[in-house]
């Protein structure tokens, strides 16, 4: 498992999302008020960055720009089609400023 530090909390602005690259992994981050969400960036219907797509704080779930499947931000299971499959989350947490992200 790696843990890497993302950025500052605080760069991280409320609705925020930001696209990070971790061994491979391609990993949005999402700031909702103070809850922090780590996912997939990457569509599991077909290759699009789900950092681009819109995000739907009260549901928990961001959207495919391209296609419109959304995901939940908890479990990474698509709430609509086309995806079928989910996508993976990654345990995220704030340590003092920091944001970590860790990954397999």
């Amino acid at each position: 498992m790696s843990e890497v530090r993302v950025c500052s909390f605080d760069e991280l602005e409320p609705g925020g999302k930001r696209r990070i690259e971790i061994d491979h992994h391609h990993v949005c981050v999402i700031r909702i008020e103070d809850d922090l969400y780590a996912i997939s960036d990457t569509c599991s219907h077909e290759d699009y960055s789900l950092c681009d797509g819109e995000l739907y704080d009260e549901d928990l779930e961001i959207e495919c720009w391209k296609h419109g499947s959304t995901f939940s931000l908890l479990t990474g299971e698509p709430q609509s089609l086309p995806a079928t499959k989910p996508v993976p989350v990654y345990e995220v947490r704030r340590e003092g400023d920091d944001v970590i992200v860790k990954v397999p």
